[in-house]
């Protein structure tokens, strides 16, 4: 058995979170209380509100907390990773599990990260969708036929007919259309507050250069699958998590390359199940296991997975 720890991005978040963990387990317990940024992540984690919480400047941060949490306790029942893969911001907690910095740098690096992100546009200017079953070649055809209007690019390949398309908000719009003209099935407007993983946010993304010079980053010492390239090949840790920001999201060749590299068994750790329903679709047809952990309940139902 070769396994993946996969962490949780953005979109999944709710209220209540890792709040049972917190008071039964002393490792997540740890994990929450050593995180200290400008806000109670603790409160809102558990109590809200919802709004804030879906706040970009503040769902990064709680997001991490929860997600390492789940990773840590899996460690402490002495389940370990080979692998390491993470969705946007999911990609800062496999790089803390695998010690490329502290679990205080990455919350500080996601705090700051989120507030970029959550400013980086004026409000209402920007948007994205996903694209249910379509192919890469007529997105891609789709965004070229609204240039004319403004930037559209796609911002994520989740999974075999998954792709979000991200930029200005009529250019967004009107390539949505022509997605659906082209055979999508659906395409569905998504609630973030900006055009993230869009060359609308290189301007954000020397900011974040910025932010990340301020921390000493290290070689992961576990395989880390990077979103800029679905490769675990990285010549400089603080270029690719600045590329990431305005880049293409590369999740499913993360998951094929996993695949090939052996990984048969793939846990996310963080709230909620979008990336293991995302794993299912890149493995249809394949022999793996695929798990997750948020709660008390789900750990066990791993934990007895594993083990049986």
């Amino acid at each position: 058995m070769k396994v993946a720890f996969l962490f949780a991005g953005q979109g999944s978040q709710y209220v209540g979170m890792g709040k049972d963990l917190y008071e039964t387990q002393p490792i997540a317990k740890e994990v929450f209380d050593r995180i200290c940024v400008p806000f109670d992540v603790k409160k809102l984690c558990f109590e809200g509100p919802q709004e804030m919480l879906n706040d970009t400047q503040y769902t990064q941060v709680c997001i991490f907390a929860h997600s390492m949490a789940c990773a840590l306790l899996l460690k402490e029942h002495g389940i370990k990773p080979d692998a390491l893969a993470g969705l946007s911001l999911g990609e800062y907690g496999a790089l803390c599990y695998a010690n490329s910095f502290s679990l205080e740098d990455g919350a500080m690096m996601l705090y700051e990260r989120g507030k970029l992100m959550a400013n980086a546009l004026p409000k209402g200017t920007s948007a994205m969708s996903a694209v249910l079953m379509l192919d890469k070649k007529h997105v891609l055809q789709a965004c070229k036929d609204v240039e004319t209007i403004g930037v559209c690019e796609i911002a994520n390949y989740n999974c075999p007919g998954q792709i979000v398309i991200s930029g200005e908000t009529q250019a967004v719009k009107e390539a949505g259309k022509k997605c659906l003209e082209y055979g999508a099935r659906k395409v569905i407007p998504l609630s973030v507050s900006g055009a993230f993983h869009s060359s609308l946010l290189k301007e954000s993304s020397k900011k974040l250069e910025d932010v990340l010079k301020q921390y000493s980053l290290q070689k992961p010492e576990i395989a880390v699958y990077h979103n800029v390239s679905g490769t675990k090949d990285c010549e400089n840790l603080q270029d690719t998590l600045v590329a990431q920001l305005y880049h293409s999201v590369y999740f499913e060749q993360s998951i094929m390359n996993m695949l090939e590299d052996g990984i048969d068994t793939f846990i996310e750790v963080g709230p909620q199940k979008a990336l293991s329903g995302f794993v299912k679709k890149c493995t249809k047809g394949k022999d793996v296991t695929i798990l997750h952990v948020e709660d008390n309940k789900s750990l066990q139902a791993c934990l007895e997975a594993l083990k049986g």
